[in-house]
């Protein structure tokens, strides 16, 4: 069952669309710097003993404020900031759950070259801009009404 009529339909509403893939590269910057300053200050606290385990550390901490921010408003900060949010197939925003399935796509997307490479391309090439998580659930990234 398809629910692509639930989304706003790139060639009838382009201005949902319009300069996503860039904002999504930048808030992933954002985040990026978020989430560095996060482990800086755990670290910090567990008296640099955190940086035994720091690679498990960055990645628990990067999948939690994933999950967390796109749970609460379907948006992480990066992507609040400049002004886009991800909705679901049914064009509604994020619930924890696919929120939690987005960030394991994600996740695990970024811990192989192959599928990243995919995802960044398919972001580039698709007429929603989505990526391979997106894909897999159907949801898209578009620019915030309002």
């Amino acid at each position: 069952m398809s629910f692509d009529h639930a989304l706003p339909d790139p060639d009838r509403h382009a201005a949902f669309y319009d300069g996503v893939v860039p904002k999504r590269a930048l808030a992933w910057v954002v985040d990026t710097i978020f989430v560095t300053l996060i482990v800086a200050v755990v670290t910090l606290f567990t008296a640099f003993t955190a940086l035994f385990f720091l690679p498990l550390l960055w990645l628990t901490v990067g999948f939690v404020y994933r999950w967390v921010t796109l749970s609460g408003r379907s948006a992480t900060w990066g992507m609040r900031l400049l002004g886009i949010e991800f909705l679901d197939r049914t064009g509604m925003r994020f619930d924890a759950g696919t929120a939690f399935a987005h960030t394991l796509g994600y996740t695990l997307s970024m811990a192989f070259v192959l599928p990243q490479v995919i995802s960044v391309g398919l972001m580039c090439l698709s007429q929603r801009g989505q990526g391979l998580s997106d894909m897999l659930l159907g949801s898209v990234a578009i620019n915030r009404a309002g």
